[in-house]
């Protein structure tokens, strides 16, 4: 199994911005982690990390023949990019979105994800950093 794992805006800054909220680990710790998970089950995984949108689009575009899932936290661009959802939509691979807070104990503006209603999307939020790691179980669990 080959899985994307696309993480959007400001997600480079993790272990500095906002550690009482999004906490220390690194992006970095967080693909070491994930990598070492995946090779557990003999999954390649492939990481892509953008703030701008169309950027995350053309990766997506780029790599929808290799990749059979995609994990993404697509940051601030959950409550607005349509454009970022069609294109899960039109790749039609299985995804799930992971955001390391949970949204419906935040602001207002981010309790909602364009996202949802997509049939191929399922959601994990409020875990931390474990929330990639549990979004590659579910991926490898669906898999099998």
């Amino acid at each position: 199994m080959k899985i994307l794992v696309l993480h959007g805006p400001n997600l480079n800054l993790l272990g500095e911005r906002e550690p009482e909220i999004y906490g220390h680990a690194t992006l970095d710790d967080i693909n070491r982690t994930m990598e070492d998970e995946a090779r557990k089950f003999g999954v390649e995984v492939k990481f892509f990390q953008s703030n701008h949108e169309g950027a995350l689009i053309d990766y997506l575009h780029a790599e929808r023949k290799w990749m059979d899932a995609l994990i993404m936290n697509p940051g601030a661009l959950a409550h607005y990019s349509w454009a970022l959802r069609d294109a899960v939509a039109a790749v039609g691979k299985p995804m799930v979105e992971v955001h390391l807070t949970d949204l419906t104990q935040r602001e207002e503006f981010r309790r909602h994800s364009v996202f949802e209603g997509l049939d191929n999307v399922r959601i994990i939020m409020g875990r931390g950093p474990q929330g990639y790691l549990s979004a590659l179980r579910l991926l490898t669990d669906a898999g099998q």
